[in-house]
């Protein structure tokens, strides 16, 4: 969500938006309609530091039907309370929780398996700050330092691929998925059954999907599995 609407980025980049939909509440129960079991929910306004749409998660969350994860600019234990305190299944952090690991410690330890990770990766390294910089920290020390936390799941989201309707990378999806300590979330680059297949097949617990979805390429209402979106 950005600027109060939904909208699909490519690469993470302001002003590379693929689509724009005025209403989320509207969109989210349009996906509810159509049978998805899971809402993933990402506040860029908040991640680029200009505002946020936490009216618009709140709503989602209480009134959709089906549970969310919400994530996007989340840098305070406050932010994350209100969204536990709002029914988000599960809160996405990311920027805060790589750069200062001991605050990640403190949340998870506070919510025990309702907090998810998002290490994004551009390369072999962790993008943050709303994809725009990258984190000091690598990802294999980032894994050793989450090993023994009660996470939900981490997120990781290939940025070399996201939004640009190409496939998954299979090598870059089985390394992580293989090497992480936790469960693990996988985004970018899904555009077809296949990708979502390949995904299953190397050990993804889940994975998000965009805009193959609001182009209409990716159609898992017509699957005889429950699927999230």
């Amino acid at each position: 969500m950005l600027d109060g609407q939904v909208v699909q980025l490519v690469g993470g980049e302001p002003g590379s938006e693929q689509l724009k939909l005025p209403d989320p509440f509207e969109t989210a129960v349009s996906w509810v309609s159509r049978g998805a079991t899971y809402l993933h929910l990402v506040d860029l306004d908040a991640a680029f530091g200009k505002g946020d749409n936490l009216a618009s998660i709140e709503k989602i969350t209480k009134n959709s039907g089906v549970p969310t994860e919400a994530g996007g600019g989340i840098r305070s234990t406050e932010t994350v309370g209100k969204l536990i305190g709002m029914g988000v299944d599960r809160v996405v952090v990311g920027t805060k929780a790589i750069t200062e690991p001991e605050w990640l410690v403190e949340i998870a330890v506070e919510y025990p398996d309702r907090i998810a990770l998002a290490m994004d990766t551009r390369g072999d390294k962790i993008a943050v700050k709303g994809w725009q910089e990258s984190a000091e920290i690598t990802v294999r020390d980032m894994f050793d330092a989450i090993e023994d936390l009660p996470l939900a799941a981490v997120l990781n989201t290939n940025v070399d691929v996201e939004g640009r309707k190409e496939g998954v990378d299979k090598k870059q999806a089985g390394d992580f998925i293989s090497s992480c300590p936790h469960k693990v979330i996988a985004s970018g680059g899904v555009t077809d059954r296949k990708d979502a297949e390949t995904l299953k097949d190397l050990g993804a617990y889940a994975a998000v999907v965009g805009l193959a979805l609001y182009t209409d390429e990716l159609r898992p209402w017509e699957w005889k599995t429950p699927w999230q979106v």
